[in-house]
This record gives structure tokens, sequence and C-alpha cells, in this order.
């Protein structure tokens, strides 16, 4: 979710990496992510350390899930099974967020100190990973050695069969480097990056979701809730449905306008026309309008991008309407049109003009009331102190704000996903030489292991584990993080899923969607024409993929098999099709104690 410009293949080739584990000028010069350092020979000396690991034990891996000896056993593993790679530098490539800085900075060097093996961990924006992946998928160029890239590519990389398949991967030939202690079990999105073959294609480095963000103290005030009641007819509360977070907008927006003499909003957005847009809306929007079929993690036969493929098959269909698909459904333009009314009418000034990052600080300004579409990846920027300028803290530093599950469209119905999650996991490419891509499974499986995992989890608050999400200190520490902590608890938590297996090929089709939906905001077209000329558009990129994969398995004879186009009124509301617009929109608002939900969260099991 970086806006920054793309790489191209070329300068990536070029790029310089550079580890930032002490001061830049201290820090040796790296490699270029396309060179190949020999395995062993003519790398510098270096052996793995079981003193490194004890002190890295106990001054930096706590708390832990695991107790110090059993830490140090885990410790001793890897550096057994690391003492072949001992010297080599590998590098590997993720996007910038707290928890990967934690990586690089962090636990590359504390790696190195234990195994011997360097790690160049580079962070680039979201783009330009994605741009990678790509480049080395095409042109099976080692660019880099491993990659923590989205499961949204799951349906990429289980189709094109150029990532190595983790499941075969652990039994075969890195069984020799996979750690007898990973327990893939206790990943709480190892479903997410498996494909439709059933096989583990990616592992989990860092989940977050978007849910609702609110204001809680303006909530609770007695004034405003009766007033609001007074005028609705229903309590102020966290919103069931998308018609009371509109009321809600409005109320904040219209009515209160002013609380301790600042001017209020009661809905923050962005809208310009630049790549984080497509993310915005493929990040479960249209699901949470109620545009998508039941199932999880994804519906089936169609999915949150609106695309059909039947269940049983590894085919997609078709987007369209006319093809059963749905990405310009009624559902789908209500959901468009949703985001860009609520955009202008409740958002600060200028909100339709910012891009992802320049939304970000009027959270923090303390301005905005509620937020239908917030990342808990920014959980941990949202309870920094007063001092630093975060004005959603109390002068103790608690939260003066919840998070809380994600309120439904109209469209929405019970069995659906409910919104986004994202899961950043571990790619490895056959495109790797074996000694580097056993280096950096190597690599992958410290950075998410049960020694260090807790510890992580507190620098990025990111889980990805359940038995982290539940220990002791999380316990603890759960009142200053706003819900966080008893969400990914909670049973509700599978609701929330990536782009699952539909999308046949992510970069590909991913890059239509930010200047379709830019066309709105700018006022160039309707919400049904944007969402006309995008599903059009995703249908003649299936196409093409289709002719491909016809004529050379280019998708393993999983691309899509286009339905034949037909009347639209033949599939709109037919069972398992698109659905028909509905005659009311906007029913009554319900809304629910924030209590309540906190404790049907602590109560489940």
């Amino acid at each position: 979710m970086d806006r920054r410009p793309v790489l191209t293949a070329v300068a990536l080739a070029a790029t310089v990496v550079l580890v930032s584990c002490g001061k830049k000028e201290d820090a040796p010069a790296a490699a270029a992510p396309g060179a190949q350092p020999a395995a062993t020979a003519q790398a510098p000396a270096a052996q793995g350390s079981i003193d490194a690991a004890k002190k890295w034990i106990d001054n930096e891996f706590q708390p832990s899930v695991l107790s110090k000896a059993d830490q140090q056993k885990e410790m001793e593993w890897f550096i057994a099974a690391a003492k072949p790679f001992a010297g080599l530098e590998i590098n590997v490539l993720s996007e910038t967020i707290p928890t990967h800085e934690y990586e690089s900075k962090t636990l590359a060097k504390a790696f190195q100190e234990i195994t011997g093996i360097k790690v160049n961990h580079q962070l680039l924006g979201e783009g330009e990973v994605v741009q990678a992946v790509q480049t080395q998928m095409q042109t099976n160029r080692n660019l880099y050695d491993g990659y923590i890239n989205d499961s949204d590519l799951i349906g990429t990389h289980s189709r094109l069969q150029s990532a190595i398949n983790l499941t075969d991967w652990m039994a075969g030939e890195g069984k020799d480097v996979t750690n007898p202690n990973l327990d893939v079990k206790d990943f709480i999105g190892i479903s997410f990056t498996t494909g439709p073959d059933g096989k583990i294609w990616q592992l989990p480095d860092q989940q977050f979701a978007n849910l609702y963000w609110f204001r809680k103290d303006w909530f609770d005030k007695p004034e405003l809730k009766a007033k609001f009641k007074a005028k609705y007819g229903y309590d102020l509360g966290v919103p069931v449905n998308w018609s009371a977070y509109e009321d809600i907008a409005q109320f904040f927006s219209v009515d209160v306008k002013e609380i301790d003499g600042k001017r209020i909003y009661g809905h923050m957005d962005y809208g310009k026309r630049a790549p984080d847009l497509g993310w915005r809306m493929t990040d479960a929007w249209l699901s949470m309008a109620g545009a998508s079929s039941k199932g999880l993690p994804n519906g089936r036969p169609i999915d949150e991008w609106g695309i059909r493929m039947e269940a049983g098959s590894c085919n997609p269909q078709g987007a369209s309407v006319s093809r059963g698909g749905e990405t310009n459904g009624p559902a789908s333009v209500y959901a468009i049109a949703k985001w860009d009314e609520w955009l202008r009418k409740y958002a600060p000034p200028g909100a339709a003009d910012y891009d992802f990052y320049q939304s970000l600080p009027a959270l923090a300004q303390g301005n905005v009331a509620q937020q239908v579409f917030w990342y808990t990846a920014f959980t941990a920027s949202m309870v920094a102190p007063k001092k630093d300028g975060n004005n959603t803290v109390d002068d103790q530093g608690a939260p003066l704000w919840r998070m809380a599950p994600s309120p439904k469209g109209s469209y929405w119905i019970e069995g659906m996903k409910l919104g986004y999650q994202d899961a950043g996991s571990w790619t490895l490419f056959k495109s790797t030489p074996t000694p580097r891509a056993k280096a950096a499974w190597l690599y992958a499986q410290f950075v998410v292991s049960k020694t260090v995992d807790v510890k992580k989890s507190h620098v990025g608050l990111t889980f990805i584990r359940d038995s982290t999400v539940r220990h002791q200190s999380f316990t603890e520490r759960s009142p200053k993080l706003g819900g966080l902590v008893e969400f990914y608890r909670s049973p509700d938590r599978v609701m929330w899923t990536p782009t699952g297996i539909n999308v046949p090929d992510y970069p590909k089709l991913a890059q239509l969607w930010w200047q379709q939906i830019g066309d709105v905001n700018s006022g160039a077209f309707t919400p049904q024409k944007a969402m006309d000329r995008l599903a059009d558009e995703m249908d003649q990129v299936m196409a093409r993929m289709q002719e491909a994969d016809e004529k050379a398995k280019t998708y393993g004879g999983c691309g899509p098999r286009l339905n034949k186009p037909v009347d639209p009124k033949q599939w709109l509301g037919k069972p398992d099709g698109p659905k028909a617009k509905l005659a009311n929109e906007k029913p009554k608002g319900v809304t629910m104690p924030y209590e309540e939900i906190v404790k049907r969260w602590a109560s489940a099991k």
C-alpha cells in the first residue's frame, strides 16, 4: 500500500541493498540483488554461535511462548541446519512497515550472529515488491532469494508454478532446513496461503486487518448520545450496517460540527488517482458492501473482486455480469457510489485529493469521529504518546479510540467474508539457486519462530501465531491496544481475509482498478460506467490469459475459461449469481454497544 513510483526491472536489478543494522556509515556494501555469491567458497568465514544465541535470547527475545531452555534448543537447531551455508550472503525483499523494519534492522543482525548467514533485508514500497516478484516470475532471473509477498498473489503462485510449493519442499528438498518446531497449524492465516491444490505456497510473516475505527470518548458523551437518538431513533454505537455508519458520519460532520472548539468530521478516506486507490477497493471493499458469494476465506463462485469461478474448478469464468461475474453488478456499483458520496459529504476538506499516506495523519490530529476502513497495521502509531503529536490518546497514553468489526453494506448476507486481512508471506522461487533458497528459508523460519514471534509482535502488532496472541504479555497490554488483542483472539478474525484463488494473475489485474476508480473521483464517469469499463478490461486481460494457457499451459491448465457473454438479466438474481438491485439500499441503521462486542469476543472459543 505504497504509492511511490514502481521500479523497472532494470532498476531493480541494479539496486544496491544496504543493511541498516547499525549506523549507516558503518554498514558494509552489499551485492546487487541479482548478484550470486558462491554458496560457500569465496565467502567470508563465519560460524554460528550458541553464545550469540544465548545473548539474543536474554537481551532481545523476551517475552516468548517458549522457555529460555526451549528457545536455546530451537536456536541450536538453526545453528546446525545453517552450517553448510555459513558465510553466505543472501538478499530478501519486503514492503516497508514496522514489522519488517524490525526484521531488517534487528532480526537480520541476530540471524547472522547466530547462524553465520548474512541477510540483506531490503525494504521497498508494496508496488515495488509486486513488480520485483513479477519480474522474477517473468524472466526467471534471481533478483532476490526470498520475498515477503502478499498472499493476495496465492492464485498467481499456485497457477504459474514459478514459486516453490512449500508443502512438497518441506517434505522433500527442503526437509533438512525445515524447523521441526515450525508448527504450521499455529499460523492463524495458513488457509490464506493454501492454493486450490491444497498445497501451502507461502508462509505468513505478518497480518493485519481493515476494521472499523471510532472515537469511543465522543460516542460515550451523554449529550451526544441523547442528540443522536432524538434525531435517528436508535442508539449511538458501533454501526452494524452501512446505513448506521452514514447516519453517524452525517451526525458528526453536519450536526455536531465542533468538539472542544475544534471542527470535527464524521468520516475519513482518500481518493487520489494513484495505485493505492486500487488497493483500497480490491482489499475487499466490494464484499463489505455485499458483492460476492458466501464462503470463507473467499466467496465461491464469486469473490470480492467480482470474478466468477465455480466451486471445484480452478478456471475463472469472468468478471462482467454478462459472464456471471459481479464487478459491475448493483452491489459493486453501490460500494463505489457510497465510497464517493461519503468522501465528498463527510470527510475533511481535501480528502478526495489525498492518497493513502496523506490520509493517515488525519486520525492522529484528533478531528475524525470514525473510519469505516482502517488498517490495524497502524495501531502502533495510534498508541504513540501525546508528546509525539497523537491527539487520540489521553495524558496517560490510553487510547481514546477503539477498533470494532466493519459495518456491513446493504447487499451483505450471513456467510460472506466481512473485510480484508493482509497476510505478508514468505515466498521462494524455483529460479533461486537451491543453496540460496535454503538459506532464505532458514531466515524466513527464524523471523516467524516461536523464539522471536512474541517480541516481534509487540513491536509490529501484526499477529501471525495463535500462541502469540494468547500470550500473557498481550493480556496485560490489551487495554492499551484499543481492541486489537480481543479481535485476534476471537473467532471473528476468519471473516477478514486476503484476496483469494479466483484472481488468476494479481499483478496484471490489480493495475486496472485505480485508473477506473479514479475516474469516479474526478467526475469523468459515474460509478456504473466506471465499473462497466473495469469489468470489461478485466475480461479482456483474462481472455489473453486463457489464450496463453490453452496454447502453452502458462497457468498450469488453471487459467481463465471465460463464459460467453449473455444478457445480464439472465444472471442477475440467480442463485450463486450476481445480486439483483435492491429496492431500498438504505434500510434503518443498526448499532451495537462496543462493550457487547468485546464481551462476545471474550466469551467465544
